[in-house]
């Protein structure tokens, strides 16, 4: 029997093809789908953004001076060319979780072997946590952009590349627009730190271009000049971007937040994200890549990855609800992990292609399970889970294209404010008008001279009547 070279295949020798080609329609499926049917609606947080990108104007100065500055203003473009639709209210985030994909496919395979940097972005781009921020109308993936792209941009500047004054300045760029986020400049921290601290790094930044690097600083200071202003004025805005809060936060309930976050297996749930945000393979092979980090900490990369981990660990336990600034930390950690696994087999049989297919087989698996189970604890939770499904309204969407008054609560004005603003035929108050108007869940209640004609209801068992038709009770 002659001797088995697998190197010969088809399938081998174009096989990081197959693998990005099927990540890139996988990805592209998995975002229009999450961002245009499920959930279907929007959430209250995703109303607040709306009414916060409608706010800012360019030639108020003041305006600009808020967080997540570049989220809204991408906002509002969409909301301009579609209206307040779920198209117009998703579009930024679908777009930036495309790039944030792509960011984590090129981080990941410059990091780790290709073969791993495979699996591990099949993994990551198909969990519920990324599927859920990919289609929710706020600037919650921008923790995730912010990071992915400025470690991706900082290692290519480690490295001998061409063209590397346009990445100096495109790093400075990302660097200023991620500090509008709170947060993130925990990231920024944990970099500087790990270039201080760390002797080859050290090495590899006084490589670097002095004149342009201090070209791209100041680059950066003038994007965040309204940002340094509005601090100034407004010391609590500082401490929202640090992510300090006012008074002192029950700990207890936090860490039991985290606790359902991240490890709440026998008891899922959620509000409005589905906990917890990884699954229990997922977790324990970001077990295996922690392990794997503090046994490699010698190394630059592990070097950056512990230190981001320890500067974020106070960080989410005073602030559980911002969940996606460790989606990337845990998403390297199972990369550590899969990594290890799948090295680890092929020592065991250096030179043994049976052994070393054999291995591949229950990886394999285990990586499609966790694809498959991912997407299908999306689709089903988002659409069945009582405890998730009643969080998005599904309301504007109802709203007949001939309708002329619409009556809201005082709650809900600001928001509808900004859908009458995209539709001049619309009007939009909070007593009734005319002979006729239609009224909202919040504002239904009995008005003199009026009865419901009509109910606009959705497919939900439980809070189904959404909208009511009334009209002017005639003799």
């Amino acid at each position: 029997m002659g001797k088995l070279d697998i190197t010969e295949s088809f399938i081998y020798r174009h096989r990081y093809v197959i693998g990005y080609g099927l990540i890139a329609i996988g990805l592209i499926a998995v975002l229009l789908f999450a961002g245009l049917y499920l959930p279907g609606g929007i959430s209250a947080a995703e109303m607040q953004s709306v009414v916060k990108s409608d706010s800012i104007s360019l030639v108020d100065f003041n305006s600009l001076a808020v967080t997540n500055l570049p989220y809204h203003l991408l906002q509002q473009v969409t909301l301009s060319l579609f209206g307040v639709t779920i198209l117009g209210i998703k579009l930024p985030s679908i777009i930036l979780a495309f790039l944030s994909a792509v960011g984590i496919v090129l981080l990941l395979r410059k990091w780790f072997k290709p073969s791993v940097g495979v699996l591990a972005s099949l993994i990551a781009i198909t969990t519920g946590q990324f599927l859920f921020i990919a289609q929710e109308g706020t600037p919650g993936v921008l923790y995730l952009f912010w990071a992915v792209w400025l470690i991706y941009l900082a290692t290519l500047l480690t490295t001998n590349i061409r063209f590397k004054a346009p990445v100096k300045f495109a790093f400075f760029v990302i660097a200023a627009l991620s500090l509008y986020t709170p947060l993130s400049a925990y990231m920024l921290i944990a970099m500087l730190t790990a270039f201080i601290l760390h002797p080859h790094l050290r090495y590899l930044i006084r490589q670097l271009s002095r004149p342009k690097l201090i070209i791209g600083a100041i680059l950066g200071i003038i994007l965040i000049t309204p940002l340094i202003f509005a601090t100034v004025k407004n010391l609590g805005l500082g401490l929202e971007l640090l992510g300090i809060p006012t008074k002192l936060p029950d700990f207890t309930a936090n860490f039991m937040s985290l606790g359902a976050q991240y490890l709440g297996f026998f008891k899922p749930g959620g509000t409005t994200l589905m906990t917890p945000f990884f699954e229990l393979g997922s977790m324990m092979l970001i077990g295996i890549g922690l392990f794997r980090i503090f046994h490699t900490i010698a190394a630059a990369k592990s070097y950056i990855v512990l230190i981001w981990i320890l500067c974020l660990i106070p960080v989410v336990i005073f602030n559980p609800g911002f969940t996606s600034i460790v989606f990337l930390p845990m998403v390297l950690a199972l990369t550590y992990g899969l990594g290890f696994l799948l090295s680890y087999w092929y020592k065991l049989f250096p030179l043994n292609p049976y052994a070393r297919i054999g291995g591949l087989i229950p990886m394999v698996i285990l990586v499609t399970v966790l694809v498959f189970s991912g997407v299908d604890r999306y689709v089903y939770g988002y659409r069945y889970d009582p405890g998730l499904v009643p969080n998005f309204s599904e309301d504007i969407k109802l709203i007949p294209k001939d309708t002329s008054y619409l009556v809201v609560s005082a709650n809900e004005k600001p928001f509808y404010d900004v859908l009458a603003k995209h539709n001049k035929m619309l009007t939009v108050t909070t007593i009734p008008q005319s002979s006729g108007f239609l009224a909202t869940r919040e504002a239904k209640k009995p008005y003199s001279g009026y009865q419901i004609g009509q109910i606009l209801t959705t497919h939900n068992t439980n809070d189904g009547d959404r909208l009511y038709l009334y009209k002017k009770i005639t003799d």
